[in-house]
């Protein structure tokens, strides 16, 4: 295998080795560090930026886990307490608890655990600003005769561009995307981004049958998705029905993790996940996934 390919690295927040809530089966997940959406209502703001290594976390660290280096913040993973000081000190509520993973590394991993997995999900913070690293991944495991039996799902905001995802669908069997309002107002409000590449991106992965799961955020107060009669917003019906029959889940707005303005709003409680639903099976849409509230 081309060494390039293994030694290509990314910035990781977190590394998940089993989990059955990230696409199909068991599999091991990768939190990527960064975001190009600033969501208010985000459940893990801390993977959103980068450190900037101010430094200012390393006083109110009572394990001694964090040191400065060469003008850099580095965890020291085996002393960690997982106490999270270091967020609530931080300026831009940045962790500084991530590591450089390379492809070989998780490859590693993949092979520790292979038996018990059905594949390996990308999420982030946003997967796709480190791009690279998920092609390298993706085309290693495709290659390497043991780990091609494994699924490679990715989980995104949908920001990535059209040019950006021709290099990826190669070397991808299906892409989860968040579309966390419908209106541009709404969308730009809970995101921070307008939906114009969400939009696209959802048609573009539908047409290459990559389009593993639409997911829809539903936020009492904030979101659009129903008209003002309890039923499905129609432009919302008619698009969702041009990408063919795909899987919806459904999430509902939780104060975990969540910091600032978003702790006001109203958490979504299974009424009103259930109202979606029904609105979404008036109008065909089968497979409807909810969460266990």
């Amino acid at each position: 295998m081309d060494e390039a390919l293994l030694t290509r690295s990314a910035l990781v927040s977190r590394v998940l080795p089993f989990s059955c809530v990230d696409g199909p089966g068991n599999r091991l997940v990768l939190f990527l560090q960064g975001c190009n959406f600033s969501c208010p209502g985000c459940h893990n703001p801390h993977t959103i930026r980068l450190c900037d290594d101010c430094g200012d976390c390393l006083a109110v660290c009572p394990s001694g886990a964090l040191a400065m280096s060469e003008g850099k913040v580095h965890w020291q993973e085996a002393l960690c307490t997982d106490c999270d000081a270091c967020l609530e000190a931080c300026p831009l509520h940045a962790t500084p608890k991530t590591r450089q993973m390379s492809v070989a590394e998780v490859l590693a991993l993949l092979r520790r655990y292979g038996p018990l997995l059905t594949g390996v999900t990308v999420s982030g913070g946003e997967a796709t600003t480190q791009l690279p690293f998920v092609i390298a991944l993706f085309t290693a495991i495709k290659a390497a005769p043991d780990l091609a039996r494994l699924t490679c799902l990715l989980d995104s905001n949908g920001s990535l561009g059209e040019t950006g995802w021709q290099r990826l669908l190669p070397v991808l069997d299906g892409a989860m995307i968040d579309l966390k309002g419908w209106r541009e107002s709404v969308h730009l409000a809970l995101t921070g981004r307008g939906r114009e590449r969400v939009l696209a991106s959802l048609q573009l992965l539908a047409r290459a049958g990559k389009l593993a799961e639409v997911r829809l955020l539903q936020v009492p107060g904030q979101s659009d998705y129903l008209a003002a009669d309890g039923t499905l917003d129609g432009g919302l019906a008619a698009f969702l029905q041009a990408l063919g029959l795909v899987p919806i889940r459904l999430n509902g707005f939780r104060h975990h993790g969540v910091r600032g303005e978003a702790l006001s709003w109203p958490e979504a409680g299974s009424a009103d996940l259930t109202v979606l639903a029904n609105a979404l099976k008036v109008k065909g849409f089968g497979a409807v996934m909810l969460p266990a509230i």
